[in-house]
Order: C-alpha cells, then sequence, then structure tokens
C-alpha cells in the first residue's frame, strides 16, 4: 500500500511539473512577439547569393526557427548568423520571383518581395521577326509607381484595343511562369495614371499601383512578347494582397415598355466590377444578351431598337471576381511629393467632391493645419470624419455638404466628404462604390475611398466601417478605426474607382439617373425617339458563390 501511495505522489508531483512548465511555455508564447522584417539586400539576386534580412524580433538565436523563401527552406548550413534584427543566409534555388517570411515558433512575420535575376530576361540584344510584339527598351529601366516610362521596340498593334502591358504583381502565391502569368501579374487602371501613348513601336504609360520588380511584358492577339526585368523603385512603405476570396456576383435588369412607336432605342449601361491591383481578376461568366460595346469606361453597353409596346426585356449578367484584402504600412518620412504624377481629376472639385467650397476649405485648413505631409493631413481627415460625425449604417440621402451641416452620414456622404477634405487639402482622393458581403453572403450597398501617394500608390480606407457603421451580420474587426484606414477587408466588391464619365449617345436622347446605387455613373439609361413610357427594375447585387484560396 505504501509503495503504492508513493507512486501517486509521484505521479502528482510529476503532474504539477508538466502543468508549470506547460503554463510558463504558454505564458512565454504569449508574451512573444511576431518576428517583423523591415529591409532585405539585395532585393534581387541568385541562388548562391547572400542576403542579410534586418527587423526586429528575430530571436537572439536561430534554434527551430527558419526563413523561407517562395516556399523554399535553406539548408541549415546556409545560415551565417542569427541575431534578433539581423539575420545572414546564402539563397537557395527557387522560382523566378518569391516572399521572404521568418518563422519563429508558431509566428510568421511580414512578407518581403525577392526576385531571382536570374530567371528573368535582360534587355534582349536582337530578336527574331514575329508576328508577335517585341520589346527592345523600357526607358528608364527603373521607376516609381506612378511614374511615367516608355516601351520601345515593335509589333505593338496601331492601337490599344484589347493590347496590354503586363507588370508583375504578387499576393501570398507570387510566382511569375507560364502557366500562371495572367493571374500575377497588374497592368495600368487609372483613367489619368494608365496609357498616355500607343503606338506600333512606342508605348508611354505610368508604372501602375500594385506592380513589384520583375517581368514586364505586352500581351496582344497575335501573342505575348518575351518578358523584359523592370525595377520599380523602393517604396515608402509596403503593400501587401492576400486572402484571396472569389466572388460570384450576379444582377440583371428589366425594362417593361408601355408605349412605344418605331424608330426607337434604348441604351443601358451596366456597371463591370472595377479592376483594380486588389481587384486583378474579373471573368465573365453568362451574359445572355449581346453588347453593343463589352467595355465602355468601366461599364457594359447594350443598346435595344424598336422596342415594341407592352413588351419586357430583361438582361441577365454574372461575374467571378477575386478579391484581396490589402494592407499598407506606410513610412511618412520617406515620402517624396512629385507633383507631376497628380492628374488634375484626382484634385479637382465637381458636384460630387466640393473641394472649393469655402465650408470644405475652412474646414480641410483647420483639421490639417501646417502638416505637410499627405500621409498625415489624410489621417487626420480620416479621424476628423469619424469622430466628428454620426455616421449610420443606413442611408441618409445626404451629400458633403449636408453633413458638414448635419454631423450625420452615410458611407455615401461619409466618403464623398473625406474626398473633398483631402482635394482640399492638396491630396489626390477617389471615392469607391461598391457592395460590402455579410456573412450571411447578403450583398449591401456601401462606399469607401482612396487616396494617392506618390511613388506607393491608391491608399484605402473606409469611414463608415472605421467608425463600426456595419450591417448586422458583417464581420467587422475589433480595431476598426484604426484599421481601416490604409487596409482594407475581402469582404466587397467594387464597380467604381472615382466617377465613371459616360457620354451621351444621341444628343436627343433622355437620360435617367440613379440615386446612390453600388456604382457612381452619370446616368445608367438613355431613351431616343418613339419610347414614351416605360419603367427599369434594376436588381441588387445577389452572390450566388464564393471560393477562398
Amino acid at each position: 500500500m505504501k509503495k503504492i501511495g508513493f507512486l501517486k505522489q509521484c505521479c502528482f508531483f510529476c503532474a504539477f511539473v508538466f502543468f508549470s512548465s506547460s503554463l510558463v511555455a504558454s505564458l512565454l508564447a504569449c508574451k512573444a512577439k511576431a518576428p517583423v522584417i523591415k529591409a532585405i539586400d539585395p532585393k534581387i539576386g541568385v541562388m548562391g547569393d547572400i542576403i542579410s534580412i534586418a527587423g526586429e524580433h528575430f530571436g537572439k538565436e536561430r534554434d527551430a526557427s527558419y526563413i523561407t523563401i517562395a516556399g523554399q527552406e535553406p539548408t541549415a548550413s546556409s545560415y551565417f548568423e542569427w541575431t534578433d534584427n539581423l539575420i545572414r543566409v546564402r539563397l537557395p534555388e527557387f522560382g523566378r520571383t518569391g516572399l521572404i517570411y521568418i518563422h519563429k515558433g508558431d509566428l510568421k512575420s511580414n512578407a518581403v518581395l525577392f526576385s531571382n535575376r536570374s530567371k528573368i530576361p535582360e534587355h534582349p540584344q536582337s530578336a527574331p521577326a514575329s508576328a508577335g510584339p517585341r520589346i527592345d527598351t523600357v526607358k528608364p529601366g527603373s521607376a516609381s509607381i506612378g511614374a511615367l516610362i516608355s516601351v520601345q521596340g515593335g509589333g505593338f498593334g496601331a492601337m490599344r484595343e484589347d493590347r496590354s502591358v503586363r507588370f508583375s504583381w504578387t499576393a501570398e502565391n507570387p510566382f511569375l511562369n507560364a502557366e500562371n502569368s495572367g493571374k500575377n501579374t497588374i497592368e495600368p487602371f487609372d483613367a489619368g495614371l494608365g496609357y498616355e501613348l500607343w503606338t506600333s513601336n512606342e508605348i508611354r504609360l505610368r508604372v501602375p499601383d500594385g506592380a513589384v520588380s520583375g517581368a514586364i511584358e505586352i500581351h496582344t492577339a497575335q501573342g505575348n512578347s518575351a518578358p523584359v526585368f523592370f525595377t520599380v523603385d523602393e517604396k515608402p512603405g509596403v503593400k501587401a494582397f492576400h486572402d484571396k476570396r472569389s466572388w460570384v456576383i450576379a444582377y440583371s435588369v428589366n425594362i417593361q415598355v408601355q408605349d412605344s412607336s418605331t424608330p426607337n432605342t434604348l441604351y443601358l449601361w451596366l456597371p463591370q466590377p472595377a479592376y483594380s491591383s486588389s481587384q486583378p481578376n474579373i471573368a465573365l461568366l453568362f451574359c445572355d444578351k449581346e453588347p453593343f460595346v463589352e467595355n465602355y469606361r468601366g461599364t457594359t453597353l447594350f443598346q435595344i431598337k424598336d422596342a415594341a409596346a407592352q413588351s419586357n426585356i430583361s438582361i441577365n449578367v454574372s461575374y467571378v471576381v477575386d478579391v484581396y484584402a490589402v494592407e499598407t504600412a506606410v513610412k511618412p518620412q520617406s515620402i517624396k511629393t512629385q507633383s507631376a504624377f497628380l492628374p488634375a481629376s484626382y484634385t479637382q472639385n465637381d458636384p460630387l467632391i466640393p473641394s472649393d467650397d469655402p465650408a470644405v476649405t475652412a474646414y480641410a485648413a483647420e483639421i490639417v493645419g501646417r502638416e505637410r505631409n499627405p500621409y498625415i493631413k489624410a489621417q487626420k481627415i480620416y479621424e476628423w470624419v469619424i469622430a466628428n460625425n454620426a455616421i449610420q449604417n443606413h442611408p441618409l440621402n445626404n451629400n458633403a455638404l449636408d453633413v458638414l451641416e448635419q454631423k450625420q452620414a452615410d458611407s455615401y456622404s461619409a466618403s464623398l466628404l473625406f474626398c473633398a477634405l483631402a482635394r482640399s487639402a492638396g491630396i489626390p482622393a477617389i471615392p469607391v462604390a461598391g457592395v460590402l458581403i455579410d456573412k450571411n453572403r447578403i450583398a449591401h450597398v456601401h462606399y469607401w475611398a482612396e487616396f494617392w501617394i506618390d511613388g506607393f500608390g491608391w491608399v484605402p480606407l473606409d469611414p463608415a466601417l472605421g467608425a463600426r457603421a456595419a450591417p448586422a451580420f458583417f464581420s467587422l474587426r475589433d480595431d476598426a478605426e484604426s484599421w481601416y484606414f490604409g487596409n482594407i477587408d475581402n469582404q466587397r466588391v467594387s464597380f467604381s474607382r472615382g466617377q465613371n464619365r459616360l457620354s451621351q449617345m444621341d444628343p436627343r436622347g433622355r437620360l435617367a439617373a440613379h440615386k446612390p446605387d453600388y456604382a457612381l455613373q452619370d446616368f445608367w439609361e438613355e431613351a431616343v425617339g418613339g419610347i414614351t413610357s416605360y419603367s427599369s427594375l434594376w436588381s441588387d447585387i445577389a452572390i450566388t458563390g464564393m471560393y477562398t484560396q
């Protein structure tokens, strides 16, 4: 009996020691900080080079910690130095482009992009004649986001049409190769920061938001050019794209014609999902009517000719849209303002964004004070909009100036007010319209905004969600107020960035505009000729599917 009692005491003691050790380990794990990569040198190299990684919280010794480059882990003998703020390691073999992570126990660092120079061709000295495009030179060979560059060569085509220049772009799946290059590239998508010239032997364009150092290619129906290496200059911060969600969306318009005579024409502009660095892959799944113009300033234009009285016409479309969450970490002290990058359309006054209104200019001057840094000015304006106005989840049907008087806003007027104040303070800014998707996959019309930082690109923000004005079943973060300045989630689909400026098809046409909806555009319908009475019903956005990576 005594022996058994002794064993019980021993087991109890061991269990106590084990529990205590586990508790201490758990407490230490809770206190441990994730490693943070601040810089790598070099940013472009080849297998066998030694790379230095600077940052913090790496750990005083490597122990079981390790790094990965494009998913590849160096051998233990490849590490030359490992301290709490510096790692020196020899590069393993990996693909063309990869993300560097530091793994410390269950913790993982932020990602930093590294490019494999040996996998990307230099400018070709000579190229065989072919029907496809050919890049001879890119001038300059390196430039910052938004800068103007010239691509020279041949076979580009006399007009751009469906041709494009593709820059390297990377998310958490960073490989760029023949099989998936279309999924990991980005082209210019801004009206004022996009293509400026397209001829058969020269293209002038601006480096698009989201581009990274790597391959640049020209895509045409006759084929794609050989890739040429292009360096995107150091940015004043980091922009990361991650957690891709593929949303399948459907929407429609139904027209009932009550009274008409021939000839008559009805034009309908259906908004398309907006192409951007966080929404780079958009595919049309279904359309039950042939478009008149497939892509007209962010819309699909349909033409209905000679509609009969008492007729019913419907158009149904469906898209799949890849949406990435975006997180930014801007270093304000590193921002260098280069006014040549700023298109007037992003800073000027207009009916939606009254940046020249005396009330707006007075408030903007008071909010930013003597601050000169554009990022800090934008942050001050965002915080003021949230702190000084009651932002509601339900629509109020007011505008930017109404908010200044009423101190009440919805996502629409709060975003327009931010843009008006930002533009008044000299910061390029645009409203973004689309839908917010809740846990039940119900889409809600929603607005947010973006502002431009030279050399960095567009920075997203959402004043309504920052003020916690979200739909009932929307997954809102605990740190919403701070997080929604500079970051954006993947629970949304955008349909317009800025206002889609359309042109009337016939000067005699009768235009129909919409109240604030999931796209910002001048008008949605135009009736010409003998249509004297009709009604239209535009459906809400329906979410018919969702896929995660």
